[in-house]
């Protein structure tokens, strides 16, 4: 008779081995899993770009915004605070939804003049004299500023505003020292601060403009005196839908140069054609 042989440590083993892999199951299933799932499901708020901003640009809270995202996998040095973007310059470009990171944003600007970064050869920067305290809206004209320019002719006493000169943004308000006027709040409290604004009034507005308003501008520099009056200030949303006026107003000067210049030309060959006749 043949007698099988039954090892009963094998079944002991066996047994163990099964009970830690029951024990590990539920550890994943109950401990780990729900972990990593929270952490999947985990939020956070995060700064991010709400419209293009070129490299160099001071930011602006309208240029940023603050979202809720996953938290899960998120790049190294995002910023999750507008305080810790606004009034920063990028290093880089940023297109819009983009997240900031602290790598791509500097205290100091990347040019003494950052604003120039918004030439782009379809428009240019051109500076015109302030002649008195009152035609810069006493001093208190800023960048991004929204205007208007009026010109003042001495000898026939007459002023006007042209119509290319409408709506113009501000790039800079500059003293005689050279240095543009930065934004502080005021300290009733701060002589010295009075008066340092005392001394650096702003003596020049800087201007982005097209070529057509730069001659226009360089003329009335020449030939009369130049006020500027305080059209918008506030979000570059905004801002943009008043030189978008102005842009139109471009469109229909030069719908109307052509139709003049074909009239003419249409009114030249029927006399050309007069003349071919009559010979």
């Amino acid at each position: 008779m043949i007698k099988f042989g039954f090892n009963k440590s094998i079944f002991k083993n066996r047994t163990v081995l099964g009970l830690i892999y029951i024990v590990l199951s539920l550890v994943v299933c109950f401990g780990i899993t729900p972990l990593f799932n929270n952490a999947i499901k985990a939020q956070s708020d995060i700064v991010r770009v709400k419209s293009d901003i070129s490299k160099g640009t001071l930011i602006t809270s309208s240029m940023v915004e603050t979202v809720t995202v996953g938290s899960y996998n998120l790049p190294t040095g995002v910023l999750k605070n507008k305080d810790q973007v606004i009034g920063k310059y990028a290093t880089a470009d940023l297109q819009s939804g983009d997240y900031i990171l602290s790598g791509k944003l500097s205290e100091k600007a990347l040019t003494d003049s950052p604003y120039l970064t918004k030439l782009n050869g379809t428009k240019a920067a051109i500076s015109v004299t302030i002649p008195s305290f009152a035609a810069g809206l006493s001093g208190k004209l800023e960048a991004g500023d929204i205007v208007s320019i009026l010109a003042s002719d001495t000898d026939t006493k007459t002023t006007t505003m042209p119509g290319e000169l409408r709506y113009v943004e501000v790039l800079a308000a500059t003293a005689s020292t050279g240095a543009d006027k930065e934004y502080t709040q005021n300290n009733k409290n701060s002589s010295d601060s009075e008066e340092n604004s005392e001394k650096s009034l702003p003596s020049t507005l800087t201007l982005l403009v097209n070529m057509k308003q730069a001659q226009t501008l360089a003329n009335l520099e020449v030939g009369s005196k130049i006020h500027a009056i305080l059209v918008y200030r506030g979000t570059s949303e905004n801002a943009d839908q008043f030189l978008a006026k102005q842009d139109e107003y471009f469109k229909g000067t030069e719908a109307k140069t052509q139709s003049d210049e074909s009239a003419a030309n249409s009114e030249k060959t029927q006399q050309e054609d007069g003349k071919n006749n009559g010979n």
